[in-house]
């Protein structure tokens, strides 16, 4: 019998069985950033230990970082003393820092793929729920919490249970207009937030086959909100071809050694998985989110649920749900009216996100609505650069959005880019939580990067496809 690539990686980094049952696993690549981090340095010095292995862990800053101005020291106490901190702390233990004086920095999950850090096989961990991104290399890669950040500085190791693995298979041809953002959320939503827990996903399919590596990572990033601890795909020649000749990837003959090795940890064709689940990509259409978590999502062209069309236990919260967000059961997907479109984050802030939806406005005089405040965040300086390269800046400062600095921004408010009140945001990030984006009262409404696009302009959700003319 075969094995998957999360048991090849998964035992390959097995240092030992622990009395607990757990095991103890090597970590590869530790990534973390200004949030997460302080706790963790300051708990290592009460015990006087340094960092085992410096030059596996590498850091940046994207949480709290104004998407204004860069200049210090920044407006915000608490987000100056992080700042402070962290450089202190790289400094101190030898540990390689993307800063913004470098103008290197960028969130944590977009710098460390386009600096060649993240590669197949590996163990990669972070202090960030959304690590699982980097399993679209084909690495086990998943978020910890700032005691592990700890044991990780200190020993290199975590003591981890091994998962399930849920094998997900998307078939056949996404329409025009169906994008990697839509492929996750509908996977969620039928499958439920809670579906993945004790579960690696492993994506696979035509689909998975021919999207890009900014498209693997777009699903993979969103793997924790179905539940899962690990999200990947295979490993193949798309792979390679993404990460040979960037900065930290392997070159000359060890480049040939490391293709080898990523090769051999695929999933064997008779692998045998804990559970199969297919998809047909014709049926995925453009998604929007209605409720206060991922799985609550429907089509555009959809309509809000009825409470009975959830279990008994689930109907009171519905009902909540209901007059948090202020939608109504059978209520259309398309036509609620937003007040913020936020284009960014670590699931939908990469140079194909921004790309697509550029092309898109360059087909006629699109603007976005009066009453409509619309950010366009690059997920790190490096796309900021290409962007305005390629005059990109310019086509969406023209049509009405805001071009910010590089960061996480309003994904989850951390920094001054904040809902107020009971805004309403349309949003290419990964979570719709109650609070999530600065407002207790504020609402989120997850898309893609090309309906939030729509939504800017239209001041309301609305079918992408209608508006810009998507037909092939």
């Amino acid at each position: 019998m075969g094995k998957t690539l999360y048991d090849k990686v998964f035992d390959l980094h097995a240092v030992r069985q622990l009395p607990s049952g757990q095991t103890q696993l090597l970590i590869g690549l530790h990534l973390i950033h200004e949030v997460t981090s302080p706790q963790a340095f300051s708990m290592l010095e009460e015990r006087g230990l340094e960092v085992l292995h410096p030059e596996r862990t590498f850091a940046t800053v994207d949480h709290v970082i104004p998407t204004t101005s860069l200049a210090r020291p920044f407006a915000d106490s608490l987000a100056e003393q992080m700042m402070v901190a962290i450089e202190g702390n790289v400094s101190r233990h030898g540990i390689r820092f993307f800063s913004p004086e470098r103008r290197e920095h960028g969130i944590v999950h977009v710098v460390g793929p386009e600096m060649g850090l993240t590669q197949p096989g590996m163990t990669i961990c972070c202090g960030d729920s959304h690590t699982a991104t980097h399993g679209a290399f084909g690495a086990i890669a998943f978020g910890i919490g700032t005691s592990q950040v700890r044991d990780v500085l200190a020993t290199q190791t975590l003591s981890m249970g091994r998962l399930k693995v849920r094998r997900i298979v998307v078939d056949g041809d996404l329409a025009p207009g169906v994008y990697a953002k839509d492929v996750i959320l509908r996977i969620i939503e039928r499958l439920g937030v809670n579906g993945g827990v004790g579960f690696a996903y492993e994506y696979a399919g035509s689909v998975f086959d021919r999207f890009s590596m900014e498209e693997r990572m777009t699903v993979c990033n969103m793997s924790i909100e179905g539940g899962a601890r690990v999200g990947y795909v295979n490993p193949d020649q798309t792979t390679y071809d993404y990460l040979k000749g960037r900065r930290y990837a392997p070159s000359g003959e060890a480049w040939e050694r490391a293709v080898a090795y990523w090769h051999s940890v695929r999933s064997d064709p008779d692998a045998s998985y804990d559970d199969v689940v297919h998809f047909s990509a014709e049926q995925i259409e453009p998604m929007i989110s209605w409720g206060i978590n991922p799985g609550q999502a429907t089509s555009i062209g959809g309509k809000i649920p009825e409470a009975s069309q959830f279990s008994e236990e689930e109907r009171a919260s519905v009902e909540e749900v209901y007059r948090y967000m202020g939608v109504s059961p059978g209520q259309p997907a398309a036509g609620i009216k937003i007040d913020v479109a936020f284009i960014g984050s670590c699931t939908n802030g990469r140079m194909s996100d921004f790309e697509e939806v550029a092309h898109l406005l360059e087909r006629g005089s699109y603007k976005v609505a009066p009453h409509v405040k619309a950010l366009v965040v690059p997920g790190s300086q490096d796309i900021r650069r290409e962007l305005e390269v390629r005059g990109y800046d310019a086509l969406f400062t023209r049509a009405g959005f805001e071009f910010r600095e590089a960061g996480c921004s309003m994904c989850l408010a951390m920094n001054p880019d904040k809902l107020q009140g009971r805004e309403v945001c349309a949003s290419s990030s990964n979570r719709n939580f109650k609070g999530r984006q600065g407002s207790p009262t504020g609402r989120t409404l997850l898309m893609s990067p090309v309906m939030v696009a729509a939504a800017a302009i239209a001041g309301e959700t609305t079918d992408a496809r209608r508006l810009f003319g998507i037909t092939a």
